[in-house]
C-alpha cells in the first residue's frame, strides 16, 4: 500500500537552526544506529520512520557501520526509501558518517582523504541517493593529519556529493581545529554530534562553549543512554531489548544496568512523572533546554517510542528546583 504522509506534519514539530547556518532540524530526529540491521523486520522499521515522518521528524541520521552488520542500516533505509520517500526526499534531511573501520586494508578505517571518499560513495549506492545532506567524519584520527580529513570533506561537498559537512566525537579543541580549518576551506562545519545525556555530561566540559563560539549547531545521540533513561529496564530486563539482544557494534549489555543506575532511572521517574512527563520525555527535554541544543537524536525499536519521544518537545522548561533535584539524583551512588 502506497504510503501518504500526514498532510499536517509540520503543524507542532519545532525547528531548530544549527548554529549561524541557514540549516533547520526537527528538535527530534531518528536515529538508525540499531533495530535497521539485516536481524530486523523490515515492516517494523517501515512503521518507525513512517510514524516519524508523520509527527515532522524530518532528519535521518545514518552511518556506514550502523546495522548489524556494517552497513545494513543503510541498505535497509535505502530499500524504505526507494518505496516510501523518493517523492520527499527534498523535505528530508539525510545524514551519514565514516570514521571506522569498514573493509579490510589500510584505507578501510580513519580518516585519510582514500577513506573518507571512497566510505561516501559506497553509502550513496547503499541508499540509493545522490547526495547526502550532512556528511560527518565519524571520530578523530589521530594518525591523519586534520587538514587532509577535513579537505576530503570539503572536496565531497564541491563535487555535489554532500551539502553540509559535520563531526563527532571531536574534543572542543579538535573541534576547533577542525572548525578553523573548514572554515578556510570556504566548506564551514555545520554541526557536532557528541553523546550526550542525563548521565554523559562531557559535552558541558567545553564543548558546548567551544560550538557556540564556532557557530556550529549540536545534536546529541545515546540522550536516552540506550533505554537506561527510560521506564523499559526500571523492573528488569526485558527478553526483546537491547541489553537483551546482545546486538554488538557499541550497544547497551546486559551489564551496563548498573543496581546504581536502575535506581537513578527509579527516581528520575518519579520526577518525570511529576512533570507530567515519561522519563524518556524528561530525559530528552533536558538535553533540549539548552538553546545551544539543534536537536536530539532518538532511536528506536517500536514506532510508539517515537510517539513518546516526539512529547518531549512541548514541555522542556525546568524550574531551579526540579533540575537542582535531578542533580541530587544523579550525583548518589
Amino acid at each position: 500500500m502506497s504510503y501518504a504522509p500526514n498532510p499536517a506534519r509540520y503543524d507542532t514539530m519545532e525547528y531548530r537552526r544549527c548554529g549561524r547556518s541557514g540549516l533547520q532540524l526537527p528538535a527530534i530526529s531518528i536515529g538508525l544506529w540499531q533495530n535497521f540491521g539485516e536481524v530486523d523486520a523490515l515492516g517494523n522499521c517501515r512503521a518507525i520512520l513512517r510514524t516519524a515522518f508523520d509527527a515532522g521528524i524530518t532528519h535521518f541520521d545514518l552511518a556506514n557501520n550502523y546495522g548489524p552488520p556494517a552497513g545494513a542500516a543503510e541498505q535497509t533505509f535505502g530499500r524504505l526509501y526507494a518505496d516510501d520517500f523518493r517523492a520527499h526526499r527534498d523535505e528530508l534531511i539525510i545524514s551519514t558518517k565514516a570514521g571506522y573501520g569498514m573493509w579490510p586494508g589500510p584505507y578501510g578505517d580513519g580518516g585519510s582523504r582514500k577513506y573518507l571518499v571512497a566510505s561516501l560513495d559506497q553509502s550513496l549506492r547503499r541508499t540509493g541517493l545522490d547526495y547526502v545532506d550532512i556528511y560527518y567524519h565519524h571520530r578523530p584520527d589521530p594518525a591523519t593529519p586534520l587538514e587532509e580529513s577535513m579537505g576530503a570533506l570539503d572536496a565531497l561537498v564541491r563535487q555535489g556529493k554532500a551539502l553540509y559537512v559535520g563531526l563527532s566525537s571531536y574534543s572542543p579543541a579538535e573541534t576547533r581545529r577542525a572548525c578553523a580549518i573548514l572554515r578556510d576551506l570556504g566548506t564551514p562545519c555545520v554541526i557536532h554530534q557528541p553523546k550526550y545525556s542525563l548521565l554523559v555530561r562531557t559535552p558541558e566540559e567545553g564543548l558546548l562553549d567551544a560550538l557556540a563560539d564556532e557557530g556550529v549547531g549540536c545534536i546529541a545521540f545515546s540522550s536516552l543512554a540506550q533505554g537506561v533513561l527510560t521506564d523499559k529496564y526500571l523492573q528488569g530486563v526485558p527478553a526483546d531489548s537491547r541489553a537483551a539482544r546482545r546486538l554488538g557494534n557499541g550497544a547497551i549489555e546486559e551489564g551496563q544496568l548498573t543496581p546504581e543506575n536502575i535506581e537513578k532511572a527509579r527516581q528520575l521517574n518519579e520526577l518525570a512523572q511529576q512533570r507530567g512527563q515519561t522519563l524518556a520525555q524528561m530525559a530528552l527535554a533536558w538535553v533540549l533546554k539548552d538553546p545551544r541544543m539543534t536537536s536530539v537524536i532518538i532511536g528506536a525499536s517500536k514506532p510508539q517510542q517515537v510517539t513518546d519521544a516526539v512529547g518531549a518537545a512541548t514541555n522542556y522548561q525546568f524550574s531551579g528546583e526540579e533540575l537542582a533535584r535531578i542533580d541530587t539524583i544523579l550525583a548518589e551512588g
